[in-house]
């Protein structure tokens, strides 16, 4: 488990509230955690492996256009969205998340 969200952290910009996403996956992974692979786990799973396995829809940045970012916080994670409108769409260039620490919670 720590290899794969190892390797799924690595592409963590190609998946819109990643850390909210893996959050029940960090969990198992604590200091003292009891292990309890529960559906929300599965969930995780699946989903982060969707997303590993699908094409990225990012678009690249136009530096001549303004950016628009987006951020939200929650008990478990915080996530930031990256975008530029295009003519009557909003594409987005980038997503950045992390899993907040036990501190932080």
């Amino acid at each position: 488990l720590r290899q794969f969200l190892g390797l799924a952290s690595y592409y963590r910009k190609f998946v819109n509230g990643f850390a909210n996403v893996a959050a029940p996956l960090h969990r198992l992974l604590e200091k003292g955690a009891e292990w309890d692979w529960s559906k929300a786990c599965q969930s995780a799973f699946d989903t982060l492996k969707y997303h590993l396995t699908s094409a990225p829809v990012l678009a690249y940045p136009d530096f001549h256009r303004q950016f628009i970012v987006d951020v939200d916080a929650s008990g478990d994670g915080l996530g930031a969205v990256l975008s530029q409108r295009e003519e009557k769409a909003e594409r987005v260039v980038a997503y950045a998340s992390r899993t907040l620490t036990k501190a932080e919670r």
